[in-house]
C-alpha cells in the first residue's frame, strides 16, 4: 500500500474503500496475467488487442461510467482512474484501447437525450463494441475554431464532409462522435456534435498511424465524404459542440493522468528490481548513491503525481466545476512530465541494456512521451 491509501489525519482520509480496493486488485491482476505477457509483441507489431478488449469487457473493466438507467455500472470517475492506472502499469497502449470508450461515450452521456442514450450506450455493455471521439483534424487540435469538417443541414438530415486525425480506436469503432461546424462564421461557437456510424457510406479510414509509442492502440485518420446522418444523431443543439467537447475532456483528464502514473510506476518497479540484481564493483548497483538517488526521486515524484491525480478525480466527482478542471489540468501536466522523467531515468538505471528492446524500459519511455 502507498501512503496515499493509508493515511488518515485531521478528518481527511486518503483510504480506499473495500470496494475500490477490490476493483483495483481486479485490474492489477488482469494487467499482470493478461496484458504484460503480450505487451512487447503487440507493441512490436502494432496489434489491435481485440482479445484483451473482449476479456476486459467480460470482467467489467470497460464502460464503468455508463449510467445505471441504461444498464451500466454508473461508477464515478475516481474508480475509472484506479482501473486506468493499473491497466497502464501493464501496457498503456493496450490500456488505452480498453478505456478509450470512456472518451467516445462521454459526449452521449453528457449531452444525449434519453432516446440517444438508449440507442447508443447499451450495445457497449452487451458486447465489446468500441466507439471513438473525433475532434482533432490535420490542421486543428486544441484550436477548435480551426475545425474544417462541416455539417450541412438538409431537411431532417445532415451531410458531413471533412477529415479527422489522431482518432483512438477509429479503425475498430462501431461509431464515433464527430465534431463539425454547422456555422463557420461563428468559429468554435458554431461547432456541433454528431454520432456517426463508422460503417456509414462515405466514411473511410485513410491510414493507421505508425506511432513511436503506445503502438498497441489503433490511432487513425479518417475521412467523411458526403456522409449523411439523421438530425436525430446530433447531440444537443447546433452550436453546443465546443461545450460538449470541453466537458468531455474535463471528465477524462484524470484518467489520462492516471495512465501516466501507471507507466511511471511500472518503470520504477522494474528499476528497483534491476538495481538489486545488477552487480558492479562487488555490490548491487542499488547500493551506489547515484542510482539510489535516482530511484528515491522516482518514488517521491510518482507518489506526488498519484496524489494530485486522486485529488483531481475526487474534485470532479464532487462537483467542483471550474476548480476541478484546473486541478485536472495540474494532474495531467505533472503526471505526464513525471512519467517521462521516471522512464528516462529507468533507462539510465538499466544502462546499455535499457536501450535494447529485449528489456522493457525503452518501451515505457516511448509510451510515456504520448502523455506529454
Amino acid at each position: 500500500m502507498t501512503a496515499v491509501e493509508t493515511g488518515v489525519a485531521g478528518g481527511v482520509s486518503f483510504a480506499l474503500t473495500p470496494e475500490q480496493r477490490e476493483l483495483r486488485a481486479l485490474a492489477r491482476e488482469f494487467a499482470e496475467k493478461e496484458i504484460r505477457p503480450k505487451a512487447a509483441e503487440y507493441d512490436e507489431h502494432q496489434t489491435h488487442p481485440a482479445d484483451l478488449v473482449e476479456k476486459a469487457h467480460e470482467l467489467g473493466l470497460m464502460n464503468v461510467h455508463l449510467p445505471e438507467d441504461v444498464g451500466g455500472p454508473g461508477l464515478p470517475g475516481f474508480e475509472g482512474m484506479l482501473i486506468g492506472e493499473e491497466l497502464s502499469r501493464g501496457c498503456s497502449g493496450i490500456a488505452v484501447s480498453i478505456v478509450a470508450n470512456t472518451l467516445g461515450a462521454a459526449p452521449v452521456m453528457i449531452a444525449g437525450s434519453d432516446e440517444q442514450k438508449k440507442e447508443w450506450l447499451p450495445p457497449l455493455l452487451d458486447a465489446p463494441v468500441l466507439c471513438s471521439f473525433a475532434l482533432s483534424e490535420p490542421d486543428a487540435g486544441s484550436d477548435a475554431a480551426r475545425i474544417k469538417t462541416v455539417a450541412e443541414r438538409r431537411g431532417d438530415e445532415y451531410v458531413l464532409n471533412g477529415s479527422k486525425m489522431f482518432i483512438t480506436n477509429a479503425g475498430h469503432a462501431a461509431w464515433s462522435v464527430v465534431f463539425a461546424s454547422t456555422d463557420r462564421s461563428k468559429g468554435h461557437k458554431g461547432l456541433s456534435a454528431f454520432v456517426v456510424p463508422m460503417d456509414a457510406e462515405g466514411v473511410s479510414i485513410e491510414k493507421h498511424l505508425d506511432k513511436m509509442g503506445q503502438r498497441a492502440t489503433d490511432t487513425s485518420a479518417f475521412a467523411l465524404n458526403d456522409v449523411v446522418v439523421p438530425a436525430a444523431n446530433r447531440l444537443g443543439e447546433e452550436g453546443d459542440g465546443f461545450k460538449i467537447a470541453m466537458q468531455t475532456l474535463d471528465f477524462t483528464r484524470p484518467g489520462t493522468a492516471a495512465g501516466a502514473v501507471g507507466v511511471a510506476q511500472a518503470a520504477y518497479e522494474l528499476s528497483v528490481e534491476y538495481a538489486k540484481q545488477r552487480v558492479t564493483f562487488d555490490v548491487p548497483i542499488a547500493m551506489h548513491q547515484g542510482v539510489n538517488f535516482l530511484i528515491a526521486d522516482m518514488a517521491t515524484e510518482i507518489e506526488a503525481a498519484r496524489l494530485l491525480t486522486w485529488q483531481a478525480a475526487w474534485m470532479l466527482d464532487s462537483g467542483y466545476g471550474r476548480k476541478a478542471t484546473l486541478y485536472s489540468s495540474f494532474a495531467k501536466r505533472f503526471s505526464a512530465d513525471t512519467a517521462m522523467k521516471v522512464t528516462t531515468d529507468a533507462v539510465q538505471v538499466f544502462g546499455g541494456y535499457g536501450y535494447i528492446k529485449e528489456y522493457p524500459v525503452e518501451k515505457l519511455m516511448r509510451d510515456a512521451k504520448l502523455f506529454q
